[in-house]
């Protein structure tokens, strides 16, 4: 536990120094176009993705990325950890999130998301500002961008009961375009709520897409369905992985002792 302790200080260290480096090299991209710092971004992601399986040993694996459609599209993928935030975004040409308006108050960060075109929404604002919201995201999906939301809203604990909001099936419907259900495993190795990276392999799981005009009832069971199907058999894979892996640690121990 001493060796996974000192593995996640140190890969969170280079997590946070990566990303002040790559704020000050994205400069520039202020004055180009958005594909500029989306491709920069994609950068980011896969570096951060290498040094998670250098450092702390977590091998990552994508599956189904075949299945991914070209196009606009609706992306609802479970949400475990802070990872699949940025993890998703080189599957995109044009990537599309929605993130709460005080995200873009940050400095660098907020300015980097305004500029890739992401919308921001005024939680308190009610009902009003959400319809705007669902309008916005609709026509830039219908400009060929790509819709990454997370159903549930919020990071939800590995083995939690499902909470899906019903705001995806009103974007769904306002889209009309396909939606491709992403399961994964992502909480059993960057937990939420802790700096802790703990070793495995990760998997990420595009599953078959669903097709744009179903009612909006029947999406959302669907949805919810094959994502939380999918993800419970990634979930208990992953966790007999880590107790292999623990009890292995735990004699190698005994051994050496």
């Amino acid at each position: 536990m001493a060796s996974i302790f000192l593995r996640s200080l140190i890969y969170n260290v280079l997590f946070y120094l990566l990303l002040v480096l790559w704020f000050i090299i994205a400069i520039p991209t202020f004055a180009m176009p958005r594909s500029a710092i989306l491709t920069l971004a994609r950068i980011w992601s896969r570096q951060n993705s290498w040094l998670l399986r250098v450092v702390c040993n977590v091998r990552i694996e994508y599956r189904g990325v075949e299945k991914i459609p070209k196009g606009p599209l609706l992306v609802a993928s479970k949400h475990q950890s802070m990872w699949e935030t940025f993890a998703l975004l080189r599957f995109f040409d044009q990537p599309l999130y929605i993130l709460k308006r005080e995200l873009t108050r940050i400095p660098f960060f907020g300015w980097y998301v305004l500029k890739a075109g992401m919308i921001s929404v005024n939680r308190r604002a009610g009902g009003r500002a959400l319809l705007k919201m669902v309008r916005q995201a609709s026509e830039e999906v219908r400009h060929g961008r790509q819709l990454i939301i997370f159903p549930e809203g919020t990071r939800r604990p590995v083995g939690a009961p499902p909470q899906y909001k019903p705001g995806v099936a009103q974007l769904y419907a306002s889209c009309r375009v396909s939606c491709l259900p992403v399961a994964l495993n992502s909480g059993l190795f960057w937990p939420r709520r802790t700096f802790m990276r703990f070793p495995g392999t990760l998997v990420v799981e595009f599953l078959d897409p669903l097709p744009p005009g179903l009612p909006r009832d029947e999406f959302l069971a669907r949805v919810s369905v094959v994502i939380e199907e999918a993800t419970r058999r990634l979930v208990e894979a992953g966790q007999k992985e880590q107790a292999q892996l623990f009890d292995r640690a735990k004699n190698s121990a005994s051994v050496n002792a």
